[in-house]
């Protein structure tokens, strides 16, 4: 259940721009302190597990300032950055295509691209499962999904010490670094993610198939795979 402070419907769509928006200049920088460099490697690795041809046209839903993007190039993709905050298309790089719009009302065509990518975004989603149908119409039949999330180790010293940074450390870092509402927001926007089950189920009954979860590194992040169903 999300909890009552954090903001839902079009309040939340708002305050997640205007939060990104605020954080844009900042936000590669921020992210590699807070990662230690490692979701550079995650996203290379979900690049690779889309398992497409060199040439294919991905979709990078919530781009931010590119990251993912500039993965998707280097390994041989066309790519179309889409991201709901402006600002952080305008501070991003290596984004030769980049569009502005609401990830559950997207400006293209049915079966549009051959994959689809989406780094930590999930749970800034006003409409989750809407936002997901929406990814699925504009991906082709037989076409790949990998998916980035955060999540938490389930035992022992790791889940410990990610409690303690993610939690009280995070909000630290970017209190100095950038702005403290948004990385205050960054712990406690998990409250949006639903379980495990019913995340994936979200996935199937938007059209896709082959749905696998993975947690990376131990759990510090999870990935999703899936395959869009037909032929």
């Amino acid at each position: 259940m999300v909890k009552r402070d954090l903001p839902t419907g079009d309040d939340k769509t708002v305050a997640v721009r205007q939060m990104f928006d605020t954080i844009a200049p900042r936000y590669e920088m921020v992210n590699k302190v807070m990662t230690f460099g490692l979701d550079a490697r995650w996203r290379r690795r979900a690049v690779r597990d889309l398992y497409l041809a060199p040439g294919a046209l991905v979709v990078d839903i919530a781009a931010g300032t590119g990251d993912f993007v500039r993965e998707l190039e280097r390994e041989g993709h066309r790519s179309v950055a889409v991201d709901l905050s402006y600002g952080m298309l305008a501070a991003g790089h290596g984004m030769s295509r980049r569009v502005q719009a609401d990830a559950s009302q997207l400006p293209f065509a049915d079966f549009a691209f051959d994959g689809v990518t989406c780094g930590y975004a999930l749970r800034n989603f006003t409409d989750l499962a809407a936002t997901l149908r929406e990814i699925g119409r504009v991906v082709r039949p037989g076409g790949r999904l990998s998916f980035l999330e955060v999540a938490e180790p389930e035992s022992g010293l790791l889940k410990t010490g990610f409690r303690l940074w993610f939690r009280r450390a995070v909000p630290l870092v970017g209190s100095l670094l950038s702005d403290r509402e948004a990385y205050d927001y960054l712990p406690r926007s998990t409250a949006y993610l639903p379980p495990r089950p019913e995340l994936l189920r979200l996935f199937r009954d938007a059209g896709f198939c082959a749905v696998n979860h993975r947690r990376v590194m131990g759990g510090l992040s999870q990935q999703i795979i899936a395959t869009k169903e037909g032929s």
